[in-house]
């Protein structure tokens, strides 16, 4: 197991044009984006998207807006923000290569969707040998079945699924 400070926070895509999803996620995705401010352990938001230079103009203004982070999470963070374009914050990204930089074993996954982006990312980790809990109460998806399904499936071989509590309860 991995000691608590070499434990990482990958914030799944907490933009606006998500929000929706997270339900009753969001006050426990702050809660851990807090809890690993307040103990000087990394945390990686990942933002998907499209670059601006691929938009045709009209929808260049909306979707900017949209795909902006949510403030409530990301103001005030001098945190690194992974660019991804598919589901898994690994493929083609620098995640992994920031995540070995600093000396990280164990990855947090929250965020947004649960089965897809969220469990996509944390299957990946695993796959890469990172030690991998994916917060079931800080992830949310586009309604109550898909999560739970997002969590059985990789619950069942890929890493641990926890609550917010029992986060905060290990590392400590």
């Amino acid at each position: 197991m991995a000691s608590p400070t070499k434990t990482a926070l990958i914030i799944i895509d907490m933009q606006n044009h998500f929000l929706p999803m997270t339900g009753l996620a969001l006050p426990n995705i702050i809660k851990l984006n807090n809890f690993f401010a307040s103990h000087s352990l990394p945390r990686i938001f990942t933002q998907h998207g499209h670059s601006v230079a691929e938009l045709t103009p009209p929808f260049r203004n909306q979707l900017v807006r949209k795909w902006g982070l949510d403030n409530s999470i990301a103001t005030g963070s001098h945190s690194p923000v992974v660019a991804k374009n598919t589901y898994d914050a690994f493929l083609n990204t620098e995640l992994d290569d920031v995540l070995r930089r600093g000396g990280v074993q164990r990855v947090v996954v929250c965020g947004v969707m649960t089965d897809c982006c969220c469990d996509t990312t944390a299957r990946t980790a695993f796959n890469k040998g990172y030690e991998t809990w994916l917060v079931k109460d800080a992830t949310g998806s586009a309604n109550e079945t898909q999560h739970k399904r997002g969590l059985a499936a990789f619950g069942f071989a890929f890493g641990d699924v926890v609550d917010t509590d029992e986060v905060v309860r290990r590392l400590c």
